[in-house]
């Protein structure tokens, strides 16, 4: 054995001889071992399970914070911001409609307003021909004269009838003076005695005939009276203040009883009309106080009163935007603005105006800044 050989050991390797001839195998086999090593996968650490707890309790934990996070959010800005003592619901400003109708049915003779005009309480709107009723009427005032007539002559009559009965009297008691002094026969003052009952009979009858034409007349009275009133009805005035809204016959048409002319609104009596859900609603009690915001006039807010509240509850209407909303059953709740505020702005009233109708039904809660300050006075 040389010393080469016991100081130089020689690694596996390949066994070619082909290999060892040429001089560079152990070289290539180096490098082939230390591109191996290099090119070996390095196993991942696996976490221990007493570390891997700890973390998924906090992602529930935080995604339990971010859920009630969303929600609270949601709610407030359902809500818009409002305290809790507070709810809110769109709506629209209505008055209240009234029909100006025919008591009678006729023509139109007149009409005195056109859309859009402000009139009274009071105020001449149109009238009716009345040319029928006001013969009627003469004929009836007619009637009144001679009723009064005949009850002069009833009357007359009744008083020649006294006289007649004083006649009857007197001489019934000088026939009976003169009998009891033997100068008159009782054939005579039995003549006197029924004459005197024929004046009291004729008396009577004559007050009875004074009742009669009393009556005639009350009733010829009566009809003047009913043909006057039916004359005026068929004078249509505005039942209230109010704006005219629509006009709907024109001048000579013939309209039977009850045919509409005109529809008008009642600028004393205004309210909105909101859908609050059953939570809401069964925290809101009638004369709550409320403020109306309308989209026109966001600076202000119109004091209002709740008037009205369902007694059951119904599906929203369509105006209605949200599907969730509409899914929901509601609760139509009024409310409605003090007439002595609206009294002398009833110019001012528009109805249709969109807007929002905030309803405290906590008092305790105070108003919002946006809410309390420019109140309409």
């Amino acid at each position: 054995m040389s010393s080469d050989d016991t100081e130089t050991p020689v690694p596996p390797g390949p066994t070619s001889s082909a290999d060892v001839r040429r001089g560079d195998g152990l070289p290539r086999f180096e490098k082939a071992l230390v591109a191996a090593r290099s090119s070996l996968p390095v196993a991942a650490k696996r976490p221990s399970p007493a570390r891997g707890r700890p973390r998924w309790k906090v992602l529930a934990l935080l995604a339990l914070v971010i859920i009630g996070a969303g929600g609270a959010y949601w709610r407030h800005t359902r809500q818009g911001g409002l305290p809790l003592g507070i709810v809110s619901g769109a709506g629209r400003i209505e008055a209240d409609e009234i029909d100006i109708d025919t008591k009678f049915a006729g023509s139109i003779a007149e009409m005195l307003a056109e859309e859009g005009d402000m009139v009274k309480a009071g105020q001449v709107v149109a009238r009716m021909d009345t040319r029928d009723l006001e013969a009627s009427l003469r004929m009836t005032e007619a009637q009144v004269k001679g009723a009064q007539r005949s009850l002069d002559e009833a009357r007359a009559n009744v008083e020649q009838q006294k006289t007649q009965v004083t006649l009857a009297q007197q001489e019934f008691d000088r026939t009976n003076a003169l009998v009891a002094r033997g100068f008159a026969t009782y054939e005579l003052l039995d003549q006197r005695r029924q004459a005197l009952n024929g004046a009291h009979a004729a008396l009577n009858a004559a007050n009875d005939l004074v009742g009669v034409a009393e009556r005639a007349l009350d009733a010829a009275t009566h009809d003047v009276e009913l043909y006057k009133v039916n004359i005026a009805d068929n004078t249509l005035v505005a039942p209230r203040e109010g704006r005219i809204q629509y006009r709907i016959a024109n001048i000579g048409e013939v309209l039977p009883a009850g045919g509409r002319v005109y529809a008008m609104l009642d600028t004393s009596f205004v309210y909105m009309d909101i859908y609050l859900a059953t939570e809401e609603a069964g925290k809101v009690r009638i004369g709550a106080d409320a403020r109306i915001v309308l989209d026109a006039r966001p600076d202000v807010a119109i004091p209002a009163k709740v008037a009205f509240i369902a007694a059951q509850a119904q599906f929203t209407p369509k105006i209605v935007e949200t599907k969730e909303d509409r899914d929901m059953l509601m609760f139509r709740i009024r409310v409605k603005i003090d007439p002595a505020r609206l009294r002398g702005r009833a110019a001012a009233v528009r109805g249709g105006l969109p807007g929002i109708a905030y309803i405290r039904f906590n008092p305790a809660t105070a108003w919002p800044p946006g809410l309390q300050t420019n109140v309409a006075q």
